[in-house]
């Protein structure tokens, strides 16, 4: 009697012909994106690698305008590598995790003085702010290499298809394990992209389209009846929460700016002054000078590690005090991180 995929997949996990039924859906399937070339083609490692730092924690919507920003700016790896700074750290603001901004500075620059990309993820994985992952995306799609890019629409994706019930730490390894072996040799960058795309379209965290799946048929967490199971994590500790308060001083229609240190929390941003940031009811109040403070509401953010938790407090002044920073028209504040831009709408809206 002839064994059916299905029946053989539910027996011994066999994915060994996932590759081609993906890739041929990926042929017909695969997103036009702004980074991507025609099928076939090969892409700027540049471009790729660009686009990888940007989407680690960014949705490909609001990711796409700033790396078409970037790209019109700085059209070359050297060209960025050539950039201030500021101008870097500021045409950043806003898709957060700011130490991706300075080491995205780092590598570029490292780069331009190699003069050529490294090729392969082992190499690529001793770049500044290049991880298993994006090694793994650059050395597959912009260099041919059979190299594996597992991000978490691709843990989702196998986690799904292997059914995997063990402790997670573990079940990554074999997860991964499982991805290397299946890159195929001639077309591992599209091999890459059809899993991002797969777990991105249709074998999404919540509702996975089961019926327009092309690896539908191998799937051991489909066969069970209970796709959304999967992946198996631990629960996530709550985060902490921290406070602090942030100070917009306004003069003759300007606000008091001030950068940050390069090192810790957005680091060499353009921001408002703050206190510092503690666990507990409340931070020390510590204004950048003395005025009639006046509190004007409260503004959330989150960051990786804490729960950020900002009091608002404005002060309008009728001369320059002295204090450090910079002043800025008020209608030509601009690329403030998230967190700030959040404080200074609050103060200044209306």
């Amino acid at each position: 009697m002839k064994t059916t995929k299905r029946q053989a997949v539910t027996k011994h996990g066999d994915l060994n012909e996932l590759p081609a039924d993906l890739l041929a859906w990926f042929d017909r399937h695969g997103r036009d994106l702004p980074w991507r070339t025609a099928l076939g083609e090969r892409r700027d490692p540049y471009r790729v690698w660009l686009a990888e730092i940007m989407l680690q924690q960014t949705t490909i919507p609001h990711g796409t305008p700033y790396f078409l920003a970037f790209t019109q700016r700085w059209p070359t790896v050297e060209a960025l590598a050539a950039a201030k700074d500021e101008e870097v750290m500021t045409a950043w603001a806003g898709l957060g995790y700011y130490a991706r901004a300075r080491n995205l500075l780092k590598c570029a620059r490292e780069i331009a003085e190699r003069g050529s990309w490294p090729e392969t993820a082992a190499e690529l994985k001793k770049l500044p702010g290049i991880g298993p992952y994006t090694a793994g995306a650059i050395a597959a799609i912009a260099f041919n290499q059979p190299a594996a890019a597992v991000d978490g629409n691709v843990d989702r994706v196998f986690a799904r298809l292997l059914a995997l019930k063990g402790d997670w730490a573990q079940e990554k390894k074999r997860l991964h394990a499982e991805v290397e072996q299946l890159v195929p040799e001639d077309r591992p960058g599209d091999f890459a992209e059809a899993l991002m795309d797969l777990g991105a379209t249709v074998c999404t965290p919540t509702k996975p389209n089961c019926l327009i799946c092309p690896v539908s048929d191998y799937c051991l967490a489909k066969a069970e009846g209970e796709p959304e199971r999967y992946p198996i994590k631990p629960p996530k500790k709550a985060k902490p929460i921290r406070r602090g308060a942030a100070y917009v001083a306004v003069h003759e229609g300007e606000v008091l700016l001030q950068r940050r240190p390069d090192k810790g929390l957005l680091g060499g941003m353009l921001g408002l002054p703050t206190s510092d940031w503690v666990e507990g009811d409340r931070s020390e109040p510590s204004p950048p000078f003395k005025a009639s403070w006046e509190e004007i509401g409260d503004v959330r953010h989150v960051f990786t590690h804490f729960d950020l938790r900002l009091t608002v407090q404005r002060a309008d002044v009728s001369r320059r005090p002295n204090a450090d920073g910079v002043w800025v028209p008020l209608d030509e504040v601009e690329g403030l991180p998230s967190v700030f831009a959040k404080a200074f709408r609050l103060a200044t809206s209306g």
